[in-house]
């Protein structure tokens, strides 16, 4: 797909699809977790439960997103809006140290009141400081297959 073909993608479709991965998160992790813990789990204030929150709530979410990005070049939300992350400069699949800076860059987009993640409501290129971190842009087609409206 050439260049001119996409277009960046921006502030309220990234929410989006970032809600849609969360739900499907929630979906896979809370049965997990609320086997092992009881539905205690959900009532506790604590930040961490033991070793099985920590994998199922940390390291495997991690190890998910990584892999999809790396293997689909999005996750289930960004693939539900036609979106995919690239390399910012030649805009070609992002490498797997791409993939791992920019997961662990989210941490630091969160920390300043989430500042980095709506900096891309702002950026000409809507690209978040993760982004900029990993040297990353998240592209979709310009013409997604939508009919355009015609009145007769």
């Amino acid at each position: 797909m050439q260049d001119d073909d996409l277009e960046y993608v921006g502030f309220w479709a990234r929410t989006g699809a970032a809600l849609i991965d969360t739900v499907i998160l929630l979906v896979l992790m809370l049965p997990a977790l609320i086997s092992i813990y009881g539905w205690e789990y959900l009532d506790s204030e604590k930040l961490l439960h033991g070793p099985a929150d920590f994998v199922i709530s940390w390291v495997l979410p991690a190890i998910a997103v990584v892999i999809f990005w790396i293997k689909k070049q999005a996750t289930p939300g960004k693939m539900i809006i036609s979106a995919r992350i690239v390399d910012a400069q030649p805009c070609a699949d992002m490498s797997t140290q791409q993939a791992v800076i920019r997961y662990l860059a989210y941490f630091v987009s969160i920390i300043p009141l989430c500042l980095g993640l709506i900096w891309v409501a702002f950026d000409p290129r809507k690209q978040g400081w993760h982004d900029k971190i990993a040297g990353t842009v998240v592209v979709r087609p310009k013409h997604r297959g939508v009919q355009p409206v015609k009145f007769h």
